[in-house]
């Protein structure tokens, strides 16, 4: 394998592994109204991440792969949103499993929109 088949390979499963995660800490959110709605939302775009990540991955094109990466970068952004939310909201007594996946989703969207940027200066 390349070293770009090997990143990419890598990415794919800490994109996977991150969504995971945040299925994962969803369950120690506080039993309260809200958490509902933003474990929800939460998921959604965690999980959104990692599926159109391999998506893009898949592209047929540099124009689908930009495409889909847009998406990507907008999901994960939406993921560190939240995480936010939580921790303003004060919904979980985790704080460091929160502050872990605030810094992974951070790492994510500056890895993923320098790949957006980047696929967007070839075109």
């Amino acid at each position: 394998m390349t070293e770009k088949e090997v990143f990419i390979e890598q990415m794919k499963n800490r994109t996977k592994k991150f969504a995971v995660d945040v299925i994962n800490f969803c369950d120690t959110l506080k039993k309260v109204k809200a958490s509902n709605v933003v474990t929800y939302q939460l998921v959604k775009s965690a999980t959104s991440t990692g599926a159109n990540y391999r998506a893009a991955c898949r592209g047929r094109s540099q124009k689908e792969f930009f495409s889909k990466m847009c998406i990507v970068v907008e999901e994960i952004d939406e993921t560190e949103y939240w995480l936010e939310i939580i921790k303003e909201a004060e919904l979980t007594l985790n704080i460091i499993e929160l502050k872990r996946l605030l810094k992974e989703a951070n790492e994510i969207l500056k890895i993923t929109a320098k790949a957006k940027s980047s696929t967007y200066g070839n075109k």
